[in-house]
């Protein structure tokens, strides 16, 4: 669509305002009607804001809307909406678009935006209009807060957005090319402000108490107006020019005559009297070319010192985002004279009557977060910009004493570090936040030139209050480091040059100050803060003192022990009341305290504390209930006596003793949390101290990168560089530190600059440093070479007092290495061969225990076997954890399991008959993975157990899924996966004391009856859930089973487990979950019921696992897919006459693929849609959100 045509219905709209005949503006009588529809336009407009464009094109605004105001101004209704309008057609394009557009076609809309808002901005440039509003907002403040309407006070913010939005229109750098002292528009339209006295009413709504909610709103118009003074310049305005002035400008002057004059001469010399092919060639002697030979130049002899191999190359090209960043402010230009008088009178006028009252109001509206986003940027130009005018013209602190103060400081430094950080996390928007940045150092730059502008003050009581102020400011650490820090930090690709000059002054200024206070005194006390840094304790078991005992000894102490515990659990002797099994203070999870918690038991019983261990595992049963891991609840004195006695004997894994502190330095491919704790102190403050902290190569490459532009940095500029630099070479006696080949080629152009007259201050520190090189390289040779790099401190006296120091041991950072001798080298061989193969052993720790030298650590061993060739990488020796260690079996135990396999090989239950009767307890998974090894099975499920179906089920089963459709018997489903979770969970969950030959790891008696339970349980929720699904609880139910999944996939991405309540979102779901049979159902899955009181939602517990919802969720999903399977018996007939669905293609892949074993998988009907779309009305309509889940069977290739 061309949007300099209109479309017809918006054309129409224009046309029904009215008509402008000469000075005079004739409305229609729908004009009210149309200016809304208007607003309803735009309130519509597509992404490229075409009716914007539209209006801006017909010039609606100049042509209708501001003729509208002025000529009927008493039309309340008219005058609303067309200031409505207005305010909406001059909003900033940025707003409109929400940022600046990166595509070519949206750019031009963009700027084609910007271009209407020039033109309306040139438009309000009248003192009419402006008189217009100015006497609106008149008769509206005149109102009493009693007498003054909501609408009123619409009226009034949407005046004051208007000339915010006015004012804020950029300028058109290519229309206007004023010189200083014309009338830009926008001086136009402050002094028609001035004419129509909107000045005056912005200085009373920023003065006036009863107005106080307008305060943020005419502090973005005052920044506005002032956006392009210099405070400065503004302050002397109408002032004769001063002796310094005039010798500042005199200088200048000064350097571009010589730069002039030297550009003459050079133009000389290069004139010759022979024709240029006359010239000759000649060779450069030292300079040698691509091969072996000198250069040949064929140039004449004034070219010889610009001769370069660059010559012809080709200028690299720097990526985007590797170029360096912009300098937003443009060429400073000065306003009309009449347009400064002015504004001056303003700036003198709000710093005595309005300054501290509005600075109040606005830091208490950010604080209170009443502000919008980022109206903090206008208050920290306002401080800068006020402060600064106050500093230049007749300096009162009392009229800034609202942001003079310790407070402000703080504020500002919040701010910067707000800024840094967001500008490292945004990096999008990383300029805005480092022009945000940029503001704030300005305001603290202002607050220390006031600071120091009131120590030169004739009154006492001012000098008092600044010496108060410093001695604050300098004693809180956090406005010290504050410097260092964005030194450090200075990214010359985020920040612009012009950030780095202020951050220089500001710099120069805080350590002139600095140096002064301290000059004064004896000692100076400051603030500091150390931080102490720990790492996490890991989760490990409790360490014992109590030395390992053998098990003639055990047999010794335990006829008392049990005597002693009987008489306990009788009751002839009180248990102690105080024992706590776990560390409430300790990070560990209290589900990992359970092994510590039975090595404190066992610890109780070799100490002969036969109380506390009873009452130990008393607590621990309550604490740890689940799997009855410490005996249930109704054990009888004699089977806990028994318990105590399986504990007592048991091998449970301890602690292994702390290793060496180097090896603990070392560890660091463990990932370990550190905390870090602020300890607050005082100490003695030493400047000198304190500027060796800029001594860094970041600091100085940060200056010298400004001093690259002394041409065009002004003289304070340059002297703040020189001054660091100096403090750096001179007092600090580290001139080595600019001993630096790109620092010498800019001292080499500022001795060879034509003007270097002018920089006088330069070109001595110049010579001062080019001096004490070649004094160093007098006595070291090796200065050359450490001219390509920047240095540190440990390298500037190694330069400077001899390369021997470091090598002597004496550096800071030298460290003392253990070298391998070839004899150690070959007993380490020898031991990794011996013990590689030894199974169950860590082959480190076993050659850590044979190895002759005892200052040997894991981490060194296991690098020189990766450099000996023995093994490819360090992580192949993984560090032992907690209830991983393998128990070896003896030939004894392994004749036994074999004969206990082919003895129970033709029951139902293979692995529970061997667990049963083997002589040494171990786990479902050392049982299993010992069978794999032996060859006595070659695959798991062998040793799954074999359950009898229900005939009922099974034959309905067969009936609902014939097996051409390649659907599993559900009772098989089941079956399997209840086996396969088993089993995996045994691994999973193994105990951390099955070492030894205890039988520990097997639960108590009643398990087996547990497990019984369990069945019965999934039996009856298998019944509840078809009888919930005969009550058209269908929804719930597939609701229940999608916030299964979902916590099952979030577990197992996370590896962590949390509970998970279950939020009912629907009204449906809400009856579900009041509803006793449905709650019933949760309860048989494992969910847990509100708690108490607090809490208000069922939860999934944490303890199951993936795998078991993964379970719970597929039976849902079969049970659902059975029950429709009997509501439509003669589906199949269907799926005949109608075309395919979404079971058919699995039919056919199935019937193609050749036979091989199968595997589950859950299929979601959401993959099969677009098969099933042409029979989708045959089936009925289907909640929305719902899916149905098949689990098929999949032939998979060999």
């Amino acid at each position: 669509m061309n949007l300099y045509m209109m479309n017809c219905e918006l054309l129409a709209t224009c046309s029904a305002l009215g008509f402008l005949e000469g000075d005079t503006y004739h409305k229609e009588p729908d004009c009210l009607e149309s200016v809304k529809d208007l607003i309803r336009y735009l309130r519509h407009e597509d992404e490229t804001r075409d009716i914007r464009q539209q209006l801006g094109a017909a010039q609606i605004l100049q042509n209708d809307l501001l003729p509208i105001i002025i000529q009927y101004p008493e039309d309340k209704q008219l005058f609303d909406a067309v200031i409505r309008l207005m305010v909406n057609l001059t909003q900033p394009a940025l707003v409109c678009f929400g940022k600046l557009p990166q595509d070519a076609s949206f750019r031009h809309h963009f700027l084609q935006t910007v271009s209407y808002l020039q033109a309306y901005k040139e438009a309000f440039a009248s003192d009419k209009v402006f008189g217009v509003l100015s006497e609106k907002l008149y008769d509206l403040l005149q109102l009493d807060w009693e007498q003054r309407q909501e609408e009123d006070n619409l009226l009034i913010e949407r005046i004051l957005l208007l000339v915010r939005n006015v004012l804020h229109v950029p300028a058109d750098s290519d229309e206007e090319k004023n010189i200083d002292d014309d009338a830009s528009i926008h001086d136009r339209v402050l002094w028609a402000m001035h004419i129509s006295g909107m000045d005056d009413l912005l200085k009373f709504l920023a003065s006036s108490q009863s107005e106080q909610q307008w305060s943020l709103h005419v502090l973005e118009i005052v920044s506005l107006m002032f956006r392009d003074q210099n405070p400065e310049q503004l302050a002397s305005t109408g002032q004769t020019r001063s002796a310094k002035e005039r010798g500042t400008d005199m200088a200048e002057l000064e350097v571009l005559r010589q730069k002039e004059l030297a550009e003459r001469k050079g133009r000389i010399l290069q004139r010759s009297s022979r024709h240029s092919r006359f010239g000759g060639c000649y060779i450069i002697q030292g300079l040698k070319s691509i091969g072996d030979r000198d250069v040949v130049l064929h140039k004449g002899l004034h070219n010889v010192k610009n001769y370069t191999h660059d010559l012809g190359k080709e200028v690299r090209r720097v990526p985007k985002r590797q170029q360096r960043a912009r300098d937003d402010e443009g060429t400073p230009r000065r306003s009309a004279l009449s347009v400064r008088v002015f504004l001056k009178e303003f700036c003198t006028d709000f710093l005595e009557n309005c300054y501290n009252r509005l600075m109040y109001l606005v830091k208490d509206h950010l604080i209170r977060e009443k502000a919008q986003q980022h109206d903090e940027t206008y208050y920290l130009w306002a401080m800068a910009f006020f402060m600064a005018f106050n500093r230049a013209s007749s300096f009162h602190p009392q009229l800034v004493s609202e942001t003079v103060g310790v407070r402000t400081f703080h504020f500002i430094e919040q701010s910067l570090t707000n800024y840094y950080e967001m500008m490292l996390m945004n990096k999008k928007e990383a300029t805005s936040w480092s022009r945000r940045m940029h503001l704030a150092l300005k305001a603290y730059q202002e607050l220390l030139m006031t600071m120091h502008e009131m120590d030169h003050s004739q009154e006492e009581a001012v000098r008092n209050s600044s010496h108060i102020l410093k001695n604050n400011v300098f004693y809180m650490m956090e406005y010290r480091e504050l410097f260092l820090t964005l030194f450090r930090k200075f990214d010359e690709r985020k920040q612009p040059r012009s950030f780095l000059k202020d951050l220089v002054e500001t710099t120069h200024l805080f350590l002139k100050m600095l140096d002064k206070f301290c000059k004064g005194r004896n000692n100076v006390m400051v603030q500091t803060k150390k931080t102490k840094r720990r790492k996490k304790p890991q989760a490990c078991p409790v360490t014992s003192n109590l030395q390992p005992q053998t098990p003639e000894e055990l047999d010794e102490m335990w006829p008392k022990l049990a005597e002693h515990l009987s008489k306990c659990t009788e009751g002839s002797e009180p248990l102690p009341e105080d024992v706590v099994p776990f560390d409430a203070a300790s990070e560990v999870p209290l589900e990992e305290q359970r092994a510590d918690a039975m090595v404190q038991i066992q610890d109780s019983l070799l100490a002969g504390r036969a109380p506390e261990a009873l009452s130990l595992l008393h607590s621990a049963r309550e604490v740890w209930p689940e799997g009855d891991v410490f005996g249930s609840s109704s054990l009888a004195p004699d089977e806990e006596v028994e318990l105590l006695k399986h504990i007592f004997f048991a091998n449970l894994p301890r602690q292994a003793a702390p290793d060496e502190p180097e090896e603990a330095a070392e560890e660091e491919e463990i990932a370990e949390e550190e905390l870090a704790s602020v300890r607050v102190s005082e100490k003695e403050f030493s400047f000198l101290d304190y500027v060796k902290r800029f001594a860094s190569a970041n600091v100085v490459k940060a200056y010298i990168l400004l001093f690259k532009n002394y041409q065009q940095n002004s003289t304070h500029t340059n002297h703040c560089v020189v001054k660091m630099l100096h403090r750096i070479a001179h007092d600090l006696k580290m001139e080595a530190l600019l001993f630096q080949l790109s620092v010498f080629c800019l001292f080499n152009r500022l001795l060879s600059d034509p003007a270097s007259g002018a920089y006088k201050e330069l070109v001595t520190f110049a010579k001062y440093i080019v001096g004490k090189f070649f004094a160093l390289a007098s006595s070291n040779k090796k200065a050359y070479v450490e001219l390509l790099f920047w240095k540190n401190s440990a390298v500037i006296r190694e330069m400077t007092e001899g390369y021997r120091i470091l090598q002597e041991g004496e550096g800071s950072n030298s460290r003392k290495t253990y070298q391998w001798t070839e004899a150690e080298e070959e007993e380490l061989r020898e031991l990794y061969y011996k013990y590689k193969e030894v199974e169950g052993e860590d082959v480190l720790n076993s050659i850590l225990a044979h190895l002759k030298s005892n200052n040997r650590t894991r981490k060194q061993v296991a690098k020189q076997l990766v450099r000996l060739g023995l093994a490819s990488s360090v992580r192949d020796f993984p560090h032992e954890r907690k209830g991983t260690r393998i128990v070896l079996w003896t030939h004894d135990q392994e004749v036994e399991l074999q004969r206990l396999f082919e003895e129970f090989q033709g029951t139902d239950d293979i692995l529970g008959n061997v667990m049963r009767h083997i002589t040494a307890k171990r786990s479902k998974a050392r049982i299993i993975e010992k069978l794999l090894n032996m060859g006595l099975v070659s695959d798991r499920k062998e040793l799954y157990k074999k359950r009898r179906r229900k005939p009922g089920f099974h034959d309905a089963n067969n009936s609902m899924f014939p097996k051409d459709f390649g659907v599993p018997d559900l009772d098989e489903v089941n079956d399997e996966e209840e086996e396969e979770d088993d089993l995996d969970s045994e691994d999973e969950e193994e105990p951390a004391w099955e070492d030894g030959d205890s039988d520990m790891c097997h639960r108590l008696p009643d398990g087996r009856a547990k497990k019984k339970e369990a069945a019965t349980s999934d039996r009856d929720s298998q019944e509840l859930m078809r009888s919930l699904q005969q009550e058209g609880l269908s929804g719930p139910l597939l609701w229940l089973q999608s916030c299964l999944n979902r916590t099952a996939d979030d577990r197992e991405e996370d590896g962590c487990a949390q509970p998970v309540p279950l939020v009912p979102l629907s009204e449906e779901n809400e009856d579900a979950m009041e509803h006793k049979g449905f709650q019933k159902l949760l309860q048989n899955v494992g969910i847990r019921a509100p708690a108490s009181e607090q809490e208000s939602f069922w939860r999934i517990p944490a303890k199951l696992s993936p795998e078991r919802l993964w379970q719970l969720a597929a039976s849902i999903a079969l049970q659902g897919l059975a029950d429709e399977t009997n509501e439509h018996p003669d589906e199949e007939e269907v799926l005949e006459t109608e075309g395919p669905r979404s079971l058919i293609p699995e039919k056919e892949e199935s019937m193609q693929l050749p036979l091989g074993p199968k595997r589950t998988r859950l299929i979601s009907s959401d993959e099969h849609e677009s098969d099933s779309q042409g029979s989708s009305e045959e089936d009925g309509p289907r909640p929305a959100g719902k899916r149905k889940c098949l689990r098929i069977e999949e032939e998979e290739e060999d």
